[in-house]
């Protein structure tokens, strides 16, 4: 009696190494193609402008004889003159300024509104339908367009046909003119406050669910009571959000310009470069000099990305427990 055996095909490891790697390849593959969507819209229409108006800031025209005929406008390379021109604007410095005050009445305002009504909210969990209610109420105003916002309270703030003036002449007061040169920047932050704070809010308030109750009752038990409580457990737990929150506002404070350009033509004392934005607006639109405008954007997203990456750095660590 023999035994008999066979060897081992020569091709069978490496069609067996084969069938054990495809799986790997097509598991890797896998989330770039649900990722694929999202980085070709981010690419298309945000990476792409980003890429093409540094591009602009560094080109401007030359114009040869009287600008007529097909060569007689070229296009050459500027290097960081559209930069020069910009910077010393004489309408750009005061713009950031008029942009700084508005962001000190805004963001500190809207912040603290939206802390106020989160902590408001939470302070009594059991009546859910009141809270419900209440966060609706609170979160619409986000919801309203900033132009429809700027319409509205625009009309309110016109003094020939605001409810607001007629109130105040009942009580025999002489109600203020919101759009005057004095009160305009309130007025703009206004629509700012009231549209914004309620986005602020269902973020901190969101913050403020996730915080065990087992804390407060055991705060409540040692005889904190309910400013106690909020001012030792929960404004330091919902830390990160209110950061979170601090650079959204910074953002939204630095591209302002839906709100002054609605409101300008119920108002001369809003300029075209009320803001830095609306500078850009009308070098691109109004005066044709897309390079100007270009250049002047480039500066803004800049700063925006060096004063919200900076504040980051500085409290980063302190809130969310950053380490080196």
């Amino acid at each position: 009696m023999s035994l008999t055996t066979t060897a081992p095909s020569a091709t069978a490891a490496p069609a067996t190494v084969a069938a054990r790697r495809r799986p790997a390849k097509r598991g890797t593959a896998t989330p770039w193609g649900f990722l694929a969507p999202a980085l070709i819209l981010f690419a298309a229409f945000l990476a792409a402008p980003i890429v093409y108006a540094a591009y602009l800031s560094l080109r401007k025209v030359k114009v040869s004889g009287l600008g007529l005929g097909s060569k007689a406008r070229t296009e050459i390379w500027a290097g960081l003159d559209n930069y020069s021109r910009s910077l010393t604007d004489p309408d750009f410095l005061p713009s950031v300024g008029r942009i700084g005050m508005y962001g000190l009445i805004v963001v500190p305002i809207m912040l603290g509104l939206a802390l106020l009504f989160a902590l408001l909210l939470d302070a009594n969990r059991t009546r859910e339908s009141i809270g419900r209610f209440a966060r609706i109420s609170i979160f619409l105003p986000y919801a309203v367009p900033a132009v429809v916002a700027s319409l509205l309270w625009g009309f309110l703030y016109l003094p020939r046909v605001s409810p607001i003036t007629d109130a105040f002449e009942a009580l025999g007061v002489t109600a203020p003119n919101l759009l005057s040169s004095s009160l305009t920047i309130w007025a703009v932050a206004n629509i700012a406050i009231w549209g914004g704070t309620g986005f602020n809010m269902i973020v901190i308030y969101t913050a403020l669910k996730a915080v065990p109750t087992s804390l407060y009752e055991s705060a409540r038990i040692d005889g904190a009571s309910e400013v106690a409580i909020a001012w030792r457990i929960k404004i330091p737990i919902v830390l990160p959000s209110l950061i979170m929150t601090f650079v959204f506002s910074l953002i939204a404070t630095l591209q302002v310009f839906a709100e002054p350009m609605t409101l300008r033509p119920l108002a001369n004392t809003i300029s075209t470069t009320w803001t830095p934005l609306m500078k850009v607006y009308r070098d691109a639109f109004t005066r044709n000099d897309i390079y100007a405008a270009a250049a002047t954007s480039v500066i803004i997203a800049l700063a925006t990305f060096i004063v919200s990456f900076g504040f980051l750095k500085l409290v980063g660590r302190r809130a969310f427990n950053q380490e080196d």
